[in-house]
């Protein structure tokens, strides 16, 4: 090799070696890598504060939305008719029901849509000169009230009364049924429901057994309910009126036509019948 080649190869490492250009921008670029990574963190720390505000606006647009609205009415109402099953009968002011039910953070708008609205137009509010109270469907004050409301349905012919509607308006019902003991009848219904019944003791008698007899052999096989009732309203005795749960009749689906149906398809050409000729054998020879 050209010894002036090799001269010129050894000062050309020599100046790469004293010059510390690469090291200088590999330094560069982990310092700027550094750079960059410290925004990634800022960012990071600036977005979970944005989080953490938009949690915040989250929260508040959740108690100004509709559903919180009647989810703070289903709670009053149900706090109401417990207070109301307890023995506490007396009205309340919003600000009372509010404070006893732990909700004293809602807005004005609230407040104003409760008094307004909401508990004004509700069944089950009583509103009295601006005080609240729960409105049973019964408003029996103790177990005489409850005897006397099922002895009136039994003289009416009205039927029995759902238990569900005795313990939502007699206070403490389950000691005042239970002190009323074999004064009451109860019946279950097939959807599992409880029904009371006035048990009137002056009709616990015997009956003549000819006079049973007499009452088996008359047919009623071929009288439908609905002539019964129309019977005995001419005789003018009322019917007791169903207090069970309504069937629902099936829906009866349409047979579907059996077969096809034949297509019929217009002819045409009816006044050429004599003139056309038939070529599907061929062209007919000439005699």
């Amino acid at each position: 090799m050209d010894p002036a080649l090799l001269r010129e190869r050894e000062l050309f490492k020599k100046r790469a070696l004293s010059n510390p250009a690469v090291e200088k921008r590999q330094a560069t670029s982990d310092s700027g890598s550094h750079k960059k990574k410290k925004p990634k963190v800022d960012k990071e720390s600036s977005s979970g504060s944005k989080h953490n505000a938009e949690s915040s606006n989250g929260n508040f647009n959740i108690k100004t939305s509709s559903g919180y609205k009647f989810g703070c009415l289903a709670k009053i109402v149900n706090y109401m008719k417990t207070r109301h099953q307890n023995g506490d009968t007396h009205c309340l002011t919003l600000e009372e029901i509010l404070d006893e039910t732990k909700l004293l953070d809602i807005s004005m708008k609230q407040k104003q849509w409760l008094m307004t609205e909401a508990l004004v137009n509700n069944p089950k509010i009583d509103v009295r000169d601006g005080t609240y109270g729960f409105k049973p469907k019964y408003n029996l004050k103790d177990k005489k009230a409850l005897l006397r409301l099922l002895d009136k349905h039994d003289q009416l012919g009205l039927g029995g009364v759902l238990l569900d509607d005795v313990e939502e308006g007699l206070p403490n019902s389950a000691k005042a049924i239970k002190a009323l003991g074999d004064q009451i009848i109860f019946v279950t219904r097939p959807d599992k429901k409880k029904i009371l019944f006035y048990n009137d003791k002056h009709c616990q008698f015997v009956v003549d057994e000819e006079f049973q007899k007499l009452w088996r052999s008359v047919p009623v096989d071929s009288i439908d309910e609905e002539k019964i009732d129309e019977y005995l309203k001419k005789q003018g005795i009322s019917s007791m009126q169903e207090t069970g749960p309504k069937k629902v009749l099936p829906v009866q689906k349409r047979k579907k036509q059996g077969g096809q149906r034949k297509r019929h398809f217009k002819t045409h050409n009816h006044h050429l019948a004599g003139v056309l000729e038939d070529y599907s054998d061929g062209v007919p020879v000439k005699k």
